[in-house]
């Protein structure tokens, strides 16, 4: 009779285990998009002062790319429009594909060439306020924002990707809220999302001494800059950033690591 009990009991526990586990399956949305159809050459940045920090984003993206492949690094070319403070509501789409933005760069020499590309951008990185995904008041707004910008973006001939900001030093339970707002409202509008906020959970989990952030607690360090941009790399691109010589002046170890948590970040969260 004990045993029957005990038998009974332990194939209740594990319905009660897998039940647990669908359910949490369930409540965990996954991303629908896990690579985009082509590689981006022309990117546009739409945001605010995460994305501006540590002389831009858009420059390590850059950067990384010619430490990559320095070949054909010529023909890639980024603009970041940015706000201060800003959420998505902020901005308009459609003025940012206007004749006169992005119409000329920059050499090695620091003159003013004009750009020549068959269309404005090839993708749209957006990202909303640091709160604003998660806000009671303001995630309404965010997903509203989010199907706005993503229409107008498609609207102009490029694809829409969001970027899935990091949670504050000091309210790490962000990182779940802000990762499950962005991949719902992602789903919805078939967009790829762009995993920095679990990268940095993950890196802080590796390496609770290297400061991902400054004195505010919200915005990030040159690391986690560097970070940001290894996470954009590898999720836009699809590539490997581990042992890309671009290491924004940081130690060689550090780099590595923060290279390898980006890749292994984005290889865990679209897994199928």
């Amino acid at each position: 009779m004990l045993k029957k009990t005990r038998a009974t009991i332990a194939a209740l526990a594990a319905v009660i285990v897998l039940s647990s586990l669908a359910g949490a399956a369930v409540a965990q949305q996954k991303p629908k998009i896990a690579t985009l159809a082509e590689m981006p050459k022309t990117v546009l940045y739409v945001g605010n002062s995460f994305f501006y920090y540590n002389n831009s984003l858009h420059s390590h993206v850059l950067a990384m790319i010619r430490g990559a492949d320095p070949q054909n690094a010529a023909s890639h070319l980024a603009t970041s429009a940015t706000i201060s403070g800003s959420g998505m509501n902020w901005h308009n789409i459609d003025a940012y594909f206007n004749d006169g933005m992005a119409s000329y760069t920059f050499d090695a020499n620091n003159n003013v060439v004009p750009t020549k590309r068959d269309k404005k951008f090839d993708v749209v990185i957006t990202m909303d306020c640091s709160q604003c995904p998660i806000h009671p008041q303001m995630g309404s707004i965010f997903a509203e924002q989010v199907a706005k910008q993503a229409a107008s973006i498609r609207k102009n001939g490029a694809t829409p990707v969001l970027f899935m900001s990091w949670a504050y030093a000091d309210k790490p339970e962000m990182t779940a809220q802000l990762s499950e707002a962005y991949t719902k409202v992602a789903n919805a509008n078939d967009a790829l999302v762009i995993p920095v906020g679990l990268a940095f959970e993950r890196a802080i989990k590796q390496r609770p001494d290297l400061n991902l952030y400054i004195a505010d607690k919200r915005h990030p360090s040159l690391a986690g800059s560097y970070l940001a941009a290894s996470t954009v790399f590898s999720s836009l691109y699809n590539r490997s950033p581990v042992g890309n010589a671009y290491r924004a002046g940081l130690d060689e170890a550090t780099a590595i690591f923060l290279q390898t948590v980006a890749w292994e970040t984005a290889q865990l969260y679209y897994k199928e």
